[in-house]
């Protein structure tokens, strides 16, 4: 089971800090650079930029300070007998400083933690060491993927928002033109920054969560097909049916016929 022993978010040290600790910390202790910072493991010295993180192991030696003022981070502090296999199998690199893919998702994950943390409570343990797994594992598959270019790298946490917001509200009707300006961005250059986040175009991606949402809403409810077309931002119930056909396989009138079948229809196909 993995602990939590203690942890900081967007902790900042106007005068700059060090912090030393030439056996080790005693436990794991992962820290977020927020600000340009020397990081010196074992006597060797590394220029860390803002927005990368690192994971020092309970006995490595090592030592942290600012490169520029104010100095800010997140950390962590945690202990575990399953952390270093947890590690290894996430493939994570101990005491190497990592590029982060998505700041958001690293602070809100520290911040979740902090707020378990607070609140107490009798699984308050339990949830924690879910929470720490989950966090590793985002951070291994973040870093594990395709790299990003740097260019288009800052935008990722503000796609991944927008992204969540198309699924989370598939009736609300919008533009590409109204999209890209969420993240202030030309309308080709937020398509090509999409689809290379994603894998996907994002009008594939709009479609994609329309419809999931209309089987959903076939499968279980009493509407009619009309209705799941408008609850699903759709205008026109022809067009509903015919984007459906096209991409599920089946029309709606099927597709809910099959509900109670053993063998649903098909997934979106792209």
């Amino acid at each position: 089971m993995l602990e939590l022993v203690s942890c900081g978010y967007h902790h900042v040290h106007p005068d700059g800090i060090t912090i030393d600790r030439p056996r080790g910390a005693g436990n794991y202790a992962f820290v977020f650079f927020k600000s340009r910072s020397e990081v010196i493991v074992r006597g060797r010295s590394a220029v860390v930029e803002p927005g990368a993180h690192i994971i020092f192991g309970p006995d490595t030696p090592h030592l942290y300070r600012e490169l520029e003022r104010p100095f800010a981070n997140d950390w962590f502090h945690c202990v575990g007998e399953e952390m270093g296999a947890l590690l290894d199998e996430l493939g994570y690199p101990l005491d190497e400083p990592v590029k982060a893919v998505d700041a958001l998702q690293i602070s809100r994950g520290v911040i979740e933690l902090r707020r378990v943390q607070s609140n107490g409570g009798r699984l308050a343990g339990r949830i924690l060491d879910l929470e720490l797994r989950g966090f590793l594992m985002k951070l291994a598959n973040a870093t594990q993927a395709a790299p990003l270019p740097d260019k288009v790298s800052g935008y990722y946490g503000a796609f991944v928002d927008l992204r969540s917001s198309l699924y989370n509200a598939p009736h609300e009707r919008t533009t590409v033109e109204a999209l890209a300006a969420r993240v202030n961005l030309s309308k080709s250059y937020f398509q090509h920054s999409y689809k290379q986040f994603f894998g996907v175009p994002v009008m594939t991606d709009m479609i994609a969560a329309r419809l999931e949402y209309a089987k959903y809403l076939l499968k279980n409810s009493r509407l009619s097909v009309s209705e799941v077309s408008g609850l699903c931002g759709y205008d026109n119930d022809t067009h509903f049916m015919r984007q459906f056909k096209k991409y599920v396989r089946v029309t709606p009138k099927r597709y809910r016929d099959a509900r109670d079948s053993d063998r649903g229809p098909g997934q979106i196909t792209t």
